[in-house]
């Protein structure tokens, strides 16, 4: 049966697996038993993706990344590279601990910038920002931008990946006019049209 995907001839897949149609695999990496890879995804150069790791459509991963089980990207999420993800809070090499891998939940259009650290159990809110080098040790809310170490809160991002600054509550992004509410608790929604 042809593939509808391609995969570099120096690249490894187990399977089963499930790789979407259009998705690339480029040079020295490998695709572990069991993971889902969605449709038009680009993995990098020397990228692993391990067990039951969950990617959606639209997954852009850069060079040198290991995405490990327990971590679920949703669709159009970009992965900077040499990120760094963890799934056991509290790892020794003597004791097995596959039994407390922690979820790590990557929401729609979310950006993680390159060598940032992503702890384990948290989730990163869609179209959220992770600069580069940054150590996420918390749930990083919708839209916000978060730079370093521990990971804090800087800004909000625009679903176009532009800047946005809010005045009263409101914001409206210059680039594509899409405009933003921030609740009384902080939270961003994009406004009703």
């Amino acid at each position: 049966m042809e593939k509808d995907y391609f995969v570099h001839e120096s690249s490894y897949v187990d399977e089963p697996c499930k790789i979407g149609k259009g998705t690339k695999i480029w040079h020295f990496s490998h695709i572990m038993r069991d993971s889902e890879i969605g449709q038009n995804c680009n993995i990098g150069q020397n990228v692993v993706i391990s067990p039951r790791v969950k990617l959606g459509n639209g997954v852009k991963i850069q060079n040198n990344v290991s995405v490990y089980t327990g971590v679920v990207c949703e669709d159009n999420v970009f992965l900077g590279p040499s990120c760094v993800f963890t799934n056991v809070i509290n790892p020794r090499a003597f004791v097995e601990r596959k039994d407390e891998y922690r979820q790590t939940l990557i929401k729609i259009g979310a950006s993680i910038g390159a060598n940032s650290t992503i702890v384990c159990g948290n989730m990163i809110g869609k179209y959220a920002l992770i600069g580069a080098g940054a150590v996420v040790t918390k749930n990083v809310p919708d839209y916000c931008t978060v730079v370093g170490n521990p990971g804090r809160i800087v800004g909000y991002m625009c679903q176009c990946g532009e800047k946005i600054v809010f005045e009263n509550n409101y914001a409206k992004c210059k680039h594509c006019n899409n405009e933003y509410i921030k609740d009384k608790n902080g939270i961003v929604k994009e406004k009703d049209k």
